[in-house]
């Protein structure tokens, strides 16, 4: 494995690094060395997790060794000792910085550790899981909440019969086997261990975690204060890494607010009063009196006044409903006599409520066995608000929030149907709340890593801490794997704008499912499109099976038509049948030739951390912008919120900040952004993003659009460009051949690499000759980087795929018959013509003729000649001067080549016996050749030579095209790119029409022993370029 050292720290990588991928492992080590935050932002694809884990764990290992064979004396019995909010005593062997890994799901954690395992590190690790995850309890695993810890706990305590026996196993477990966690495990293996063993899985991994190099959890172990708590770690020397965080400002917002309606207030009454049932009986029949009835009386007497008074909140405006500074619920609360004493009284009462409730629950008539069906009891949430509101004993974060009554409609399976129904919320406004808590404790370094968390000044603002270290990287990919553009009009000119007053129309939805149907044409395989809601998305495909092409009779409608083309599958608005969803797309791909269309929501379970790789991904498609309803209260709220906050701020002096109005643009943006990395998830991956809606034109959209497409995006006035570019774009990429892959990594890990082993085993080029007068060009871009990652290259034995649009253009007959002769002029040593199936070259000529012309757009009329033609007349001919024969040879080795290489390499088994003597016969000729050409070369006039071909190459190339070739022939001299490769990928910048001279003329800078590898790359690239 490489070794490099960044910023002196030795990280052992697993594969040759990009470039992004050195950069990004730098910004890490510089955040850790100078304990500071930092953002970093890199592309799904360029392996940022492996990038994450190796930068910090070579870091942590520059302290010291990582911990090996230890563990830590204390029992776990001190877990169960010590209440949720008694902080636990930092192990005493912790000497050197802890890493807390922490991504939002655990799906997502067990990626983190397969990446780790394919690392060459080995810290010490664990993860941690809730009781949900661990627990292998025949009862209590069947649990679900509070009710699942309570009886946890209860078992665990009490040296009863009902003792749990895996908890008991769990402390002796680890102390004879203290080398848990130094290879690496997930939440299955614990499970496992746990299982095999007989020691409970989830005490386990709270007695590991005290002695680790790395541990793994979701946010909410973070977030959460009682989680956090929890933890036996030395904040102040903790590494917090969020991996996969642009979601994170609004789950810390979302963790400390509340939303408190009717139907839920109601369910806790009912429940109280079951509680008061439950105990009377159990003091009448056993006389006990572990519960108190008047506690529960009390607590459903305070419920039933809460209800009353959220009753009598005066609502002027349904729409407006009733808003308070965040600090009134105080004063609400306190008429019902409830304050910072007696809420604690009350969660106390509510604690005690859940295990009766859960007691009763489980005990049947007969009174003897379990019945665990995981309730989940709805007096916990009251006990989880009350925390909320009286946190920290203080009132001071009241501040942050906004309370809101609002009116709301009854659902249909809700027992308030028909009737007016109210929810309180308490909303938290400021999501900095949880994440300046760590900067109390004094962690040494906070690190945010996703693919999306442009524009970070905003999401800076909003977490309230400094971000020091930044990074926005470019993807590992290269420009021709990329088309990025914007239609601003559809077929018929009419504007695509997705806003209120104009998505209604019945022309803006015709005009969209219009252009969606040469999308699906166009497009190979599968097509994603986002809605900027699920309200939109109904509408218009209800509007496409109804509405035809107008103008035409019995003409099919919109939807038949995309139907045609792709079969579709539609995101569900029911979480539950989204997988169902997801397995009919996959099916759809596999069964549908022509591929499958999957229409989707903007901030959807589509839009949110799947991976469509490869096929299942080849072009995104953003309808518009998924502004949120202006009219939710919420959203209303919050701009007032930071308005109010930036006026606060500027009143003192301390700067702008963020306003409404930037905040509600840039969640959108964000939100596209996430739905745009749904496509091109590895380094040999591609595909398109057409965004269709004339806002995308303005600059101030664009520049909030991730960084790596930003260079991409092209405006296009007419649809018919937006076609034309699309349709060339994948035509021309069907000649991007990758590789063969070491391996092939899946859920947005790590990129594929290239092998080590290739077909073609070839010493460095020597290009010196080219060089001298590249090095010496002033008009080469001199700030270009040299690029460090190998390019993809194009099989020459793999020609043979069409277009999905090239059905038209021309019979199978006349493509061989084109291809036949390219190999025949090219081989032919120019003293005569050849007959090949009884006709001459020059019937291939008229055929060709015809053929070329419209293939190649009509740029010119192509004239197909003889290697007798004057010089005038070749340089007068771009196509002529390509297969010339004088300028380009076969391999001298053809006549050693296999008979399937000869047939990948003609293109027609049929012609093999001809093509076979035709070789044999030229190869003298090849070599006198050769000799002559050598002997003619002007020593003195390379250098000039080389710099008028320099200059020509920019004249003819494109800015992003011209930094790809500056980067080939660096990458080459460099060493850092294999020969084929570097070929290929200047041949494929070379082959159209107006470009041929540079493909002829580059081949006077290549090696005789190279030459005739460049030469069938030519012939290759060439009859690609035709469509052949």
């Amino acid at each position: 494995m490489p070794i490099y050292n960044i910023r002196g720290i030795n990280v052992d990588f697993p594969y040759e690094a990009y470039d992004c991928q050195l950069v990004y492992m730098e910004k890490v080590i510089e955040s850790l060395q100078n304990k500071s935050n930092a953002l970093l932002e890199s592309p799904t694809g360029t392996g940022k997790t492996l990038c994450l884990l190796c930068a910090t764990l070579a870091w942590r290992r520059s302290f010291g060794e990582f911990s090996r064979g230890r563990s830590d004396k204390s029992s776990i019995r001190e877990i169960l000792s010590q209440s949720v909010d008694e902080d636990i005593p930092q192990s005493q062997s912790s000497q050197f910085p802890t890493i807390v890994y922490t991504s939002r799901t655990h799906s997502q954690i067990k990626q983190v550790v397969k990446e780790l395992k394919r690392s060459n590190y080995r810290p010490k690790m664990v993860v941690l899981g809730s009781r949900e995850q661990l627990c292998i309890h025949d009862q209590v695993s069947l649990l679900r909440g509070k009710a699942q810890t309570n009886a946890c706990r209860a078992l665990c305590k009490k040296l009863t019969k009902r003792f749990c026996p895996h908890f008991s196993g769990a402390a002796e477990f680890v102390k004879k086997n203290p080398g848990i966690g130094e290879d690496p495990i997930d939440i299955e293996d614990l499970v496992n261990i746990g299982r095999s063993s007989g020691s409970c899985p989830y005490y386990l991994s709270r007695e590991i975690h005290k002695d680790v190099d790395i541990l793994f959890a979701p946010y909410n172990y973070l977030i959460d204060r009682g989680n956090r708590k929890s933890l036996k770690i030395d904040w102040k020397k903790c590494i917090l890494i969020f991996d996969e965080a642009h979601n994170l400002e609004s789950l810390c917002a979302e963790a400390a607010s509340f939303d408190l309606p009717s139907s839920l207030l109601t369910a806790c009454i009912s429940e109280a009063k079951n509680c008061i049932d439950l105990s009377v009986a159990r003091r009448d029949t056993s006389n006990d009196k572990t519960y108190s009835p008047d506690d529960f009386a009390i607590l459903r007497a305070l419920l039933l006044k809460l209800e009353k008074r959220i009753a009598e909140v005066p609502i002027e405006s349904k729409e407006l409903g009733f808003t308070k500074d965040g600090p009134y619920i105080y004063q609400l609360l306190s008429e019902l006599n409830i304050t910072q004493q007696t809420a604690n009284m009350l969660t106390g009462i509510i604690e005690k409520a859940c295990i009766l409730l859960q007691e009763g629950e489980n005990v049947t008539g007969g009174g003897g066995t379990h019945k665990t069906n995981g309730t989940v009891f709805r007096l916990e949430s009251i006990g989880d608000i009350f925390g909320l509101i009286f946190k920290d004993n203080s009132t001071a974060h009241a501040q942050y929030y906004r309370f809101h009554v609002q009116e709301v409609e009854a659902s249909s399976n809700d027992s308030f149907k028909g009737k007016t129904s109210r929810t309180l919320s308490w909303w938290c406004f400021n999501p900095g709340i949880a994440m300046e808590e760590f900067a109390k404790l004094g962690v040494r370094s906070i690190i945010l890593s996703s693919g999306t968390l442009s524009p970070m000044d905003s999401f800076a603002e909003e977490l309230k801490l400094e971000f020091p270290v930044r990074l926005e990287n470019p993807h590992v990919i290269s420009g021709n794997q990329i088309w990025a553009g914007v239609a601003p009009v559809g077929p018929s000119g009419y504007s695509f704008n997705s806003s209120y007053r104009n998505r209604g129309s019945i022309e803006y939805k015709s005009e969209l499912g219009n252009a969606i149907v040469n999308f699906a044409r166009i497009v190979p395989d599968g097509l994603l499109v986002f809605f900027p809601s699920y309200y939109l998305l109904e509408q218009c495909i209800s509007c496409w099976k109804t509405m035809g092409q107008q103008n035409l009779s019995n003409s099919t409608t919109i939807w038949e038509r995309i139907c045609k083309h792709k079969l579709p599958v539609v995101e569900p608005r029911q979480s539950s049948l989204f997988p169902l969803a997801i397995e009919d797309y996959m099916t759809k791909l596999k069964e549908a030739n022509s591929g499958a269309v999957f229409f989707a929501v903007c901030r959807g379970k589509v839009s949110e951390g799947l991976d469509f790789a490869d096929h299942a991904g080849r072009a995104v498609v953003i309808t518009g912008l998924p502004f949120a309803t202006l009219t939710d209260p919420k959203v209303r709220l919050k701009r007032e919120y930071l308005d109010h906050q930036v006026h606060s701020r500027k009143s003192i002096n301390k700067g702008q900040g963020l306003t409404g109005e930037e905040w509600y643009s840039q969640q959108t943006l964000r939100a596209i952004n996430q739905a745009i990395g749904r496509v091109i998830r590895h380094r040999h991956d591609y595909g398109a993003i057409i965004l269709c809606d004339e806002r995308f034109s303005h600059s101030n959209r664009q520049s909030q659009i991730s960084s790596w497409i930003r260079p991409h995006v092209k405006c296009h006035s007419k649809f018919g460009d937006v076609v034309y570019t699309l349709t060339r774009f994948f035509r021309d990429i069907k000649t991007y051949r990758p590789p063969k892959l070491e391996s092939v990594q899946n859920d947005n890990q790590e990129p594929a690499r290239v092998s080590q082993s290739s077909p073609l085993s070839l010493e460095k080029i020597n290009l010196e000759k080219l060089q001298t007068a590249f090095n010496s060009t002033s008009s080469l871009d001199s700030s270009s980087t040299a690029e460090k990652v190998k390019r993809g290259g194009i099989s020459i034995h793999m020609r043979e795929i069409l277009p999905a649009n090239r059905s038209t253009l021309a019979s199978g007959k006349l493509l061989r018959d084109l291809k036949m002769k390219c190999s025949s002029v090219l081989s032919s040593s120019g003293k005569e013509s050849l007959a090949i199936d009884g006709r001459s070259k020059q019937d291939y000529d008229e055929k060709a003729v015809d053929l070329a012309t419209p293939i190649l757009l009509k740029k010119q009329k192509l004239l197909i000649t003889g290697p007798t033609q004057s010089t005038h007349e070749q340089k007068s001919n771009h196509f002529s001067n390509m297969v010339k024969k004088e300028h380009l040879q076969f391999p001298e080795n053809v006549r050693d080549l296999n008979p399937q290489e000869t047939e990948a390499l003609v293109g027609e088994s049929t012609v093999k016996p001809d093509i076979r003597m035709l070789f044999r016969d030229v190869k003298p000729d090849i070599a006198k050749h050769k000799d002559a050409v050598s002997e003619t070369v002007n020593k003195n006039n390379i250098e000039t030579k080389g710099s008028a071909f320099l200059i020509e190459v920019r004249e003819k190339l494109t800015d992003s095209e011209y930094k790809e070739f500056v980067g080939s022939m660096k990458a080459l001299k460099s060493n850092t790119m294999k020969i084929s490769h570097a070929l290929e990928s200047i041949a494929r910048l070379f082959c159209l029409p107006d470009r041929l001279p540079l493909l002829h003329s580059f081949k006077d800078y290549v090696p005789a022993k190279y030459r005739s590898l460049y030469e069938e790359i030519m012939i290759s690239t060439t009859c690609d370029a035709a469509g052949f």
